[in-house]
């Protein structure tokens, strides 16, 4: 570099010192060759330099160059994005391999579109992308797919991004480079906000987004549905509860900006102006400083909802026929006085032998009763007296803050009188009696149970003194009652211990003079008691239903013990056995018979039952169908106590009898009483004008016979032959006599007159 110059300085100095002549031409042929010389070298030397800058240049470049290369590289790697380029005519794929498991080749050759690599439901995109790129129909190339890689299951998003980097001569494109980036987190993301979007917009809860001045900004369809405000009249919807003071608003705000939350149910209007019931949810939505922004509320239509729960607290608290309050009711309410100590009465009275009604006229008629009773007596209740409905015929009057016993008289007689006017049900007069119980708050119980027991007990009591009575309760009765539970309890008892046994009474031809029947009785005979009268227990088996389980044991034990006799030769006759209303009532009950007649063996021409007037008057279609069906089957049936009961011989000509009883209060003074004796005549007449067989009960004496004889009466029973025998004693009896009349009866017995 420094060469040239220092020459420069050489040249002049030579040209001094030399002779002028040797000068002038040494110098001419030396400058001619210095200068060749000069330019040569001095060009040399500056193609040199300028080389060595040149070289010096690319070097840096080349070392940039690189650096950019690696920064790339980790950029990429970084990142986690792949780079592609396409080569388009040789129609190859080249990529940075920064993902293992996406394929080498083929994802974007046209040709290998179809190899897998790419989800088919987004190829179509894919192709038309490319396509409208590379016709210029888009400055780059960008969208999101789904790939699957060798090495990874399921599919992967991805962002693509591209564009041609060069072209052939012909200006078409040669070459595509670009990205592709992992956003499947992002696809997820984006899912789930979707997920949630279309969740919000389809739930069937109306949402509303208020900003932090309270007006609405967003809404979902169920919004729109329930409340008729549209988003484009949103406007119109303002945060405000017309129904209810401004100062609750205002109240309601204050709670949210406080707490961050409400929950309430409310009226509102709709956009038409109808009313309706929301339960509505509103929660405060905070910045990352707390600070609130939004209001987000949700609630639901719940007019329905609130209107069927009224019905439903109608249904559970309200008679559904009468639309008194029920039993249910009475017991909220009744507790709630006993817990306030306020001092009170209940009348509980129910309807007496409302069951004929029922039974005669059909439920609808019974139902029309009970509507028609209930209307009076809210009549005669006075503005502090409440009215219920506790179930069936039952009801009851609560008075408040009264105990005097005139006034509750007055209630009870007022009530009595009310419902001793006909009733005109289906063109007919109905009249009804009713039997009232009192008891009072806090004298007779502290506690609703208590004070309904014993009103009960006093209705109880009242009903046994007849039609139209009350009755205040007392402590007697309270005696009674737990009495009557002691001894319901002992016959309970005693059906699982097996107390109970049946005792034979013999029943006599008068004319024969042989047994030709005996009837089976029940005895209660108590381990430690010994043996209890059924005068005791029969009637509160008759009323707790426990004589349908005693009655199906004494027929089974009597049939039995009545074919045992048979097959030992001992006796050929029937055996009677009484039967109750209850049992006459239940649904198949000849199956039954038949069952217990198949099971032992008897005949059923060897069975007869015993039915009280009583029994068949309570419910005369039914006792003549269940009548009917036993006759059918060749059982005989015996009407008892005739005379003493309803005495109806428009009724006595359609039952299906074979034997008529007379009871033994018309046999009791038969010898000394002419009207008793007028009326077992009539009865022996009237029997056998039916063609029945007639059985006088209660025969004590020789004179009684003589007289039943006399009037032709067929059979005589009673303890002038036998009292009712256990079933050895019985056993030993047929053993010793074969049935004939023991002989210290026959002096004393009278033939049957002509």
């Amino acid at each position: 570099m420094c060469l040239p110059h220092a020459h420069r300085l050489l040249v002049p100095l030579a040209l001094i010192s030399a002779p002028a002549s040797a000068v002038n031409t040494a110098d001419s042929h030396i400058c001619g060759y210095a200068q060749i010389t000069l330019i040569t070298l001095s060009t040399l030397l500056l193609m040199y330099g300028l080389l060595s800058k040149l070289m010096a240049r690319l070097q840096r470049h080349r070392h940039q160059l690189n650096e950019q290369l690696i920064r790339l590289n980790h950029s990429m790697d970084a990142s986690g994005d792949e780079w592609w380029e396409w080569d388009i005519a040789k129609n190859t794929v080249h990529r940075g391999h920064h993902w293992s498991f996406f394929p080498d080749d083929g994802m974007r050759s046209q040709d290998h579109y179809d190899a897998g690599a790419i989800h088919p439901k987004d190829l179509p995109r894919v192709r038309k992308a490319i396509e409208d790129h590379l016709n210029g129909k888009s400055e780059h190339y960008q969208l999101t797919y789904r790939v699957k890689g060798e090495q990874r299951k399921g599919w992967l998003w991805v962002l693509d991004r591209g564009r041609i980097v060069a072209r052939n001569d012909g200006g078409k494109p040669s070459r595509i480079a670009g990205t592709l980036s992992d956003v499947n987190h992002l696809m997820q993301t984006k899912d789930q906000h979707l997920l949630f979007a279309r969740t919000l917009e389809n739930i069937s809860d109306a949402v509303v987004i208020l900003d932090k001045l309270f007006r609405p900004i967003d809404i979902n369809q169920a919004f729109t549905k329930i409340t008729g405000y549209t988003k484009d009249k949103l406007p119109e919807w303002s945060f405000a509860f017309n129904r209810y003071p401004e100062q609750f608003t205002e109240q309601l705000k204050k709670t949210l900006q406080n707490s961050g939350r409400w929950f309430g149910e409310l009226e509102v209007h709709r956009a038409d102006g109808s009313l309706f019931q929301i339960e509505l949810t509103l929660d405060a939505v905070t910045d990352d400083e707390g600070n609130f922004t939004h209001y987000v509320g949700v609630f639901s239509d719940i007019t329905q909802r609130k209107s069927t729960e009224r019905e439903l607290r109608k249904l559970a608290n309200s008679d559904t026929l009468t639309e008194l309050p029920n039993r249910s009711l009475f017991y909220a309410n009744h507790q709630h006085m006993v817990r306030r100590s306020e001092p009170h009465a209940l009348l509980v009275f129910d309807l007496d032998d409302f069951k004929k009604v029922n039974d005669s006229l059909g439920h609808n008629a019974g139902d029309q009763v009970l509507c028609a009773v209930a209307r009076r007596l809210q009549r005669c209740c006075r503005s502090e007296d409440t009215l219920y409905r506790l179930g069936g015929d039952e009801f009851a009057i609560v008075i408040e803050g009264e105990n005097s016993i005139s006034t509750l008289s007055e209630v009870a007689e007022r009530a009595m009188d009310t419902l001793s006017d006909p009733f005109k049900v289906q063109n007919s007069e109905l009249f009804v009696s009713s039997s009232i119980g009192i008891a009072m708050y806090p004298l007779d119980g502290e506690s609703t149970e208590d004070l309904l027991k014993k009103a009960d007990i006093a209705m109880y009591y009242a009903k046994n003194q007849g039609a139209n009575r009350f009755q205040f309760f007392s402590e007697s009765m309270n005696e009674q009652a737990v009495k009557r539970l002691h001894l319901e309890s002992m016959l309970r008892q005693g059906l699982r211990e097996k107390w109970f046994e049946v005792h034979y009474q013999p029943q006599y031809s008068v004319e024969r003079q042989q047994m030709i029947g005996m009837e089976a009785l029940v005895r209660l005979r108590h381990p430690e008691q010994g043996l209890i009268s059924p005068g005791d227990f029969m009637p509160l088996a008759e009323e707790s239903g426990l004589i349908i389980d005693i009655g199906r044991w004494v027929l089974e034990q009597a049939c039995q013990a009545a074919q045992s006799w048979r097959e030992q030769g001992l006796y050929d006759g029937r055996i009677a056995i009484n039967l109750s209303a209850k049992e006459l009532d239940l649904d198949h009950f000849n199956e039954t018979v038949e069952e217990i007649l198949e099971r032992t063996g008897l005949p059923a021409d060897a069975l007869e039952l015993e039915i009280t007037e009583g029994s068949v008057m309570q419910s005369p279609k039914q006792a003549i169908s269940s009548m009917q069906a036993l006759r059918k089957q060749g059982v005989l049936l015996a009407l008892d106590d005739f005379g003493t009961g309803y005495s109806s011989l428009a009724y006595l000509k359609k039952f299906p009898i074979t034997t008529l009883k007379i009871d033994r209060t018309f046999v009791k003074d038969l010898e000394h009483t002419l009207e008793d004796r007028q009326m077992a005549n009539a009865i022996i007449t009237i029997a056998h004008n039916l063609g029945l067989e007639v059985v006088a009960e209660g025969v004590e004496n020789s004179d009684q016979i003589k007289i039943l004889s006399a009037m032709n009466c067929d059979i005589c029973q009673g303890f002038y032959f036998s009292h009712p025998l256990p079933h050895r004693d019985m056993t030993g009896l047929l053993r010793e006599h074969k049935g004939s009349l023991p002989p210290h009866l026959l002096s004393h017995s009278t033939p049957k007159l002509a």
